[in-house]
């Protein structure tokens, strides 16, 4: 459902300034274009020079909103957290003043083996968020991490270094989790999660929701507190952003998670606003408008997100897309499949296709994405090659017509992007492509066809689908369409429509997918089990069930 367009909610000066700033570079690194992007709700100016504020001070814990680690480096974590007192307040519960936050990563868990500590400083114009960079570590090893402020210390959290660039290690396990909306259900697969043996979370979009969330939490019905009403309104300020992360990573189970295992995150359309395409919005508002509203988006991820400094945004815009390695095991390069596409074709939604899905002007990665995707399977020495990013890759028939409708918001609606991305696979010759997706709230795994709609081509790699966390509700085992979906799409081997999330165990013979699903989220205390599993081996690329 297409929520009511909203009047603007930004500065008039702001939008008449947007109006003379270029499309594609509105907003970068000028000062005008740095007061435009931050201008919006931020402390008055000067405050990053402003007297510090006494830590010893604050009265109430201030690291209610947990602690986190994410993208692991063969020599180097990358630690956050958010000094909030009152979370559910604009200022968190501090005054627009610096505080100076201590770090400490230790060996173990009781931080009797420390092996770094230091100081950050939690700046108001960053929400009092800290991002610490620790160099030098050893490689592929766990170290645990807290921080201090004043008088307080925060949870404690367990992350990890990648291994050696050039070594050899025997596996790796992942998760990929997508699609969080608070106001659907419990995290309950969060708290089950934070239990699993994996090396790394892959966070693939809608960590956020836009939609307004009321008193008692939607479907989670409270009874025992009552949210602000500052909640129930969309979200288009950067102080709206930064209070609904605030709200959503207050939740004790995801909190778990993040403490537990270090995440790597992209975005999808939520985090920002439903099905925007570069900068074109959903309700096809004013362009001014809606880049300030994606500036003061992009700012509140970063803030609120494990991201290492070359993620910074500049106004509205933010390089997301990013490599990492697990020495030549595993290669991950993470997609951004929003901030560069063209319009979705043909007014969005299921529509049947159209010559111009098929048009090779348009694209969802953009032109300088895809070739950084192509050149660096050319020079991968990577056994498996996975590519964590958002929206459906494989083809989706969504009824059994002659010409059966697509989703214009996934792959589908771009095919001749897609052709390029497969075309890519064959030219560099990589091994074992695996594709990681979410947006979509079910389970499904793929196999990926040369030709989609010739059952007996060649299978280039495989598609695992993480389904939500929360966003659809409870789900069922097999959605109305489950017959439908599997009958029109030989290539899909699997599809449940509960929430949780997939396991990846990569080895040097093959890789196994387990569908991890509970059965409500409505109501918290949901148990966890596996839907289904399926391998695929190394050097053959195909799905079978384990």
């Amino acid at each position: 459902m297409t929520p009511p367009a909203h009047p603007s909610q930004h500065a008039p000066e702001l939008r008449a300034a947007a109006r003379h700033i270029g499309r594609r570079r509105f907003l970068t690194v000028t000062g005008a274009a740095a007061a435009l992007a931050f201008a919006v709700n931020l402390p008055a100016a000067g405050t990053a020079a402003a007297a510090e504020f006494d830590a010893r001070k604050i009265t109430d814990n201030p690291f209610t909103l947990g602690v986190a680690s994410g993208d692991p480096q063969p020599g180097s974590v990358l630690l956050w957290t958010r000094l909030a007192p009152k979370p559910y307040q604009p200022d968190g519960g501090l005054p627009a003043q610096r505080v100076t936050v201590h770090w400490e990563l230790a060996h173990d868990e009781h931080f009797r083996r420390i092996v770094r500590r230091g100081t950050a400083p939690a700046h108001p114009e960053f929400s009092h968020t800290v991002h610490v960079e620790v160099p030098h570590l050893e490689a592929d090893r766990v170290f645990f991490y807290r921080f201090r402020a004043g008088t307080w210390v925060s949870p404690t959290g367990r992350t990890r270094t990648a291994p050696l660039p050039g070594s050899r290690p025997a596996a790796l396990t992942l998760a990929a989790v997508s699609c969080q909306a608070y106001a659907d259900g419990y995290y309950t697969a969060y708290r089950h999660l934070a239990e699993e043996d994996v090396d790394v979370v892959f966070h693939l979009g809608d960590y956020l929701y836009e939609y307004a969330v009321n008193a008692t939490g939607n479907a989670r019905n409270y009874t025992d507190r009552t949210l602000p009403a500052l909640y129930n309104r969309e979200t288009v300020t950067l102080e709206d952003y930064r209070l609904r992360y605030a709200l959503f990573k207050s939740d004790p189970d995801l909190m778990a998670a993040h403490a537990a295992h270090p995440f790597v995150v992209t975005w999808d359309d939520h985090e920002t606003e439903n099905n925007y395409a570069d900068d074109t919005p959903e309700d096809n508002g004013p362009a001014e408008d809606f880049l300030l509203r994606r500036a003061s988006a992009y700012r509140a991820y970063w803030e609120n997100q494990p991201l290492r400094r070359p993620q910074l945004p500049s106004g509205s815009d933010m390089r997301l897309y990013r490599r990492l390695h697990w020495g030549r095991l595993a290669q991950f390069d993470v997609l951004d499949t929003r901030q560069y596409r063209s319009d979705q074709a043909y007014g969005d939604g299921a529509q049947p296709p159209g010559p111009d899905i098929d048009d090779p002007s348009r694209t969802m990665t953009g032109a300088t994405q895809e070739r950084w995707l192509i050149d660096g399977w050319r020079s991968s020495r990577a056994l498996w090659n996975v590519v964590p990013q958002q929206v459906t890759f494989s083809q989706r028939k969504l009824d059994l017509n002659p010409v059966a409708k697509l989703s214009m918001d996934a792959w589908d609606g771009y095919r001749a992007s897609r052709r390029r991305i497969l075309d890519g696979v064959k030219s560099t010759g990589i091994d074992n492509l695996m594709v990681l997706t979410g947006d979509v709230h079910v389970g499904y795994a793929f196999d990926i066809k040369d030709d989609f709609d010739d059952p007996a081509s060649r299978t280039l790699g495989t598609e695992i689908v993480a389904t939500s966390i929360t966003s659809g509700k409870d789900g069922s085992d097999k959605p109305a369409n489950w017959n439908t979906y599997l009958t029109a799409n030989p290539h899909l081997k699997f599809y449940n429509g509960r929430r949780g999330y997939a396991t990846v165990a990569l080895d040097r013979q093959q890789a196994r997918a387990d569908f991890r699903t509970v059965p409500y989220v409505t109501r918290p205390g949901a148990p966890v089990t596996t839907a289904a599993s399926f391998v695929t081996e190394a050097g053959n690329p195909g799905l079978t069930p384990a």
